[in-house]
């Protein structure tokens, strides 16, 4: 059985740092030591408590198996665990950059 998708979010302007360096190190992996990801199912709660003000973001979809032990999964909300990658991901472990838009209201 392979391992589940995991998804990272970033701003459009994130997203163009990540390329140019090549790889994805947000504030996150020097704060806490690791990059924040979520899965599909996660998704949608995560956009709206962390990007409640964004009309538009980049999901990098990630495959956890290249992510080795570097990959944990730890509750960060009571009875709820999320994915968190202990070390900077490389642009090449990247398998997809999808855009979305905030829905328009009305």
């Amino acid at each position: 059985m392979s391992a589940p998708e995991l998804r990272h979010l970033a701003t459009p302007d994130e997203w163009a740092v990540y390329q140019a360096t090549g790889s994805i190190e947000p504030p996150s992996l020097l704060d806490e030591g690791f990059v924040h990801c979520s899965t599909d199912e996660q998704l949608d709660a995560t956009i709206e408590r962390h990007y409640a003000d964004a009309d538009e973001l980049i999901v990098l979809h990630l495959h956890a198996d290249g992510l080795g032990d570097a990959l944990r999964w730890e509750e960060s909300r009571p009875g709820e665990t999320f994915p968190h990658v202990y070390r900077a991901i490389e642009i090449a472990e990247v398998a997809q950059a999808v855009p979305w838009r905030r829905p328009r209201q009305g």
